[in-house]
């Protein structure tokens, strides 16, 4: 298998590296937080700070195991205290075998502090490593769950992504399916607007002070998504020599309000510069 993912067969299906797990999950309050979940928002879940899904010195070792082999490592860390232990371990395997290029992830990286972003930042800058792998729609799928779980003070937190603009991260942005639709739409409206589906606990528990505008919200499904997978000299914009990859959509993203980026419609579909999909226009009568 190649150590970093790389194309098997025609370049369309590709080995993707190792993946582990250090937490459980914002939807059933298991990911590894420093502080007690709360239930319905308000409602301490007392004694309930999730708990590492692997024994933290385990995964320590196996980081290490797969780091010093060559392999590319994403790592499912959802909690703070989760997150905190993955940049660390991350930190730790590099600094003792610096290697440039693996591109260690953090899978969802939800509620990241102050420190795991400072260490993202510096892991990209100095070894092309620490790339959140994030999923916008989860606040608006399964939004009203996470702002009842993780509660009004640490909802603004989630999904920080103008902190990660400010701070020089890039992240690739993508959907979880099956756990939300599939779409890209729906993220790109959800990285934007940070509005859950029903509003049960507030209608805007995230905020958007980590609210980023379209452009940057594009970058993070297209060139920066191509450069986690490691084919961004192949696809992600548009460029002499690249495959021929892109849709053409009904309206243009870079003018339209910000709800209407859900309501997009997809007219062509081109992969490797062959049509693979395009629209049926119907013609409405006038009755």
């Amino acid at each position: 298998m190649p150590k970093a993912p790389a194309s098997l067969g025609d370049g369309q299906l590709l080995s993707g590296g190792i993946k582990l797990y250090i937490d459980g999950s914002g939807g059933g309050r298991t990911g590894w937080m420093y502080e007690d979940w709360r239930k319905n928002s308000k409602y301490q879940d007392e004694g309930n700070r999730g708990y590492p899904t692997t024994d933290p010195d385990v995964y320590r070792s196996m980081v290490k195991l797969f780091h010093d082999a060559g392999f590319h490592i994403g790592t499912h860390a959802v909690g703070d205290k989760g997150i905190d232990w993955v940049v660390d371990a991350y930190a730790s395997v590099l600094k003792e075998k610096p290697t440039m290029g693996l591109r260690h992830s953090i899978i969802h990286c939800n509620l990241p502090t102050d420190h795991a972003i400072a260490t993202m930042a510096q892991l990209q800058k100095q070894y092309d490593a620490g790339y959140p792998e994030a999923q916008a729609e989860f606040m608006w799928w399964i939004g009203d769950t996470y702002s009842g779980n993780y509660g009004p003070e640490r909802s603004p937190r989630i999904l920080p992504f103008k902190t990660f603009v400010a701070k020089g991260i890039r992240w690739g942005g993508g959907s979880d399916y099956p756990v939300t639709p599939l779409a890209a739409r729906d993220g790109l409206w959800a990285t934007v607007a940070r509005q859950p589906q029903n509003g049960v606990y507030a209608a805007h528990p995230f905020g958007t002070a980590e609210s980023v505008d379209i452009h940057v919200a594009l970058r993070s499904y297209t060139i920066w998504a191509a450069h986690q997978i490691f084919l961004e000299n192949r696809i992600g914009s548009i460029e002499v020599g690249k495959d021929a990859d892109f849709a053409v959509w009904d309206r243009d993203m870079y003018t339209i309000p910000t709800d209407d980026i859900r309501n997009l419609k997809c007219e062509m579909t081109i992969l490797r510069g062959r049509v693979v999909y395009e629209a049926r226009i119907t013609a409405v009568s006038s009755k």
